[in-house]
């Protein structure tokens, strides 16, 4: 299969790096030094070049800012049949956008950043496939997926922002709560120093995509949550209310259960 990836950084890298060996790659990006290392697939600067390649599926790794735009153009480029794809970490406004430009779609979400995640061990590690769009684009995903040894779920749209605005929004709002907080210690327990550790993954990721997980619609419900047991918390330890602590453990034990 001939495969555009379009966006030369490390999610795209990721992808080249996949699939150049089973399926003729091309990546475009238009700042040529992104490409300086990218090996066994061509790589192109200019649109004339994605018109000549003659994708069949095309896959958006670019930043969920530059998403739509750099659909719109490149599209036009491309053959009537070739499959768009995107790995958007947030689907906002992407569901509109297939629904109206005409062309068969997948979309799926690599619930793993390639700063933090370990890839060549990703057994570990889930993939959402949305289940509207093209029914031969989810089946290579999910094949593509199962392969390195994800665990694979299938979602609609709606299903994924939820699932997203809570499973990543949550963390990465409370590893930045202990960032904020936190101070030098020459000796550091072992809570902290993974603590630590989290929190340096998380904030090594690139900010777009922290920016595309805070900036997801259904986020500011799901730190609210966090703001609300903070303030509950709060309210036994000023209380110094051991009653209420210990229900509030129990309670939260079984969350975690």
């Amino acid at each position: 299969m001939r495969i555009l990836i379009l966006g030369a950084g490390k999610m795209g890298s990721f992808f080249v790096d996949l699939l150049s060996f089973d399926h003729e790659t091309a990546v475009y990006d238009v700042d040529p030094r992104r490409l300086r290392f990218m090996y066994n697939t061509q790589r192109f600067t200019q649109a004339e070049e994605i018109e000549a390649f003659r994708p069949e599926l095309v896959i958006n790794a670019v930043t969920l800012e530059r998403t739509l735009d750099v659909f719109r153009s490149v599209v036009p480029l491309l053959p009537p049949d070739c499959i768009i794809s995107d790995i958007a970490s947030v689907k906002t406004g992407l569901k509109d956008y297939y629904d109206t430009c005409g062309r068969r779609y997948v979309s799926t979400h690599p619930m793993f950043g390639p700063t933090f995640a370990n890839l060549g061990a990703l057994s570990s590690e889930n993939a959402i496939v949305i289940s509207e769009g093209d029914y031969m684009g989810r089946i290579f995903f999910k094949d593509l997926y199962a392969r390195l040894g994800l665990h694979v779920c299938e979602y609609t749209f709606d299903e994924h922002d939820e699932t997203v605005a809570y499973s990543l929004s949550i963390p990465f709002v409370s590893t930045f709560v202990f960032a904020a907080v936190m101070k030098h210690q020459d000796a550091p327990g072992t809570t902290f120093k993974r603590h630590l550790q989290i929190a340096k993954g998380v904030l090594g990721e690139d900010d777009c995509l922290l920016r595309e997980i805070l900036f997801n619609p259904r986020t500011g419900g799901q730190v609210s949550k966090i703001r609300d047991e903070l303030t509950a918390l709060l309210d036994i330890i000023d209380r110094r209310d051991a009653g209420a602590l210990d229900a509030y453990l129990q309670r939260i034990r079984g969350n975690i259960r």
